[in-house]
């Protein structure tokens, strides 16, 4: 039997804390600070662009070779997706189809 090492996937926990400590930064813009709305809908977006790529690339793989382009692949259809429900999604409230 070969032996394992027991490694600590230290990249998957610095991306995890990373991640919660976002998210706390998240909530405590949008409950806890006094900063204009559009400034706390700005910051939020933006953290949530850092907090995707994040896990895009330490809990996703998204840089690993031997697959190809199918990451990229994967990530452009997932998008439209994304897109096509967040469209429809704003279409259905927006003229009160609820």
């Amino acid at each position: 039997m070969e032996k394992q090492s027991k490694k600590l996937p230290i990249k998957h926990i610095i991306g995890y804390v990373t991640s919660v400590i976002l998210t706390f930064v998240a909530i405590w813009a949008a409950l806890g600070s006094n900063l204009p709305v559009m400034w706390i809908i700005i910051s939020i977006f933006l953290l949530a662009i850092i907090q995707a790529a994040i896990q895009l690339f330490l809990f996703m793989h998204l840089i690993e070779r031997g697959m190809g382009n199918a990451p990229w692949n994967m990530m452009f259809h997932g998008t439209i997706i994304f897109a096509i429900l967040i469209a429809g999604s704003l279409f259905t409230m927006s003229f009160g189809f609820m």
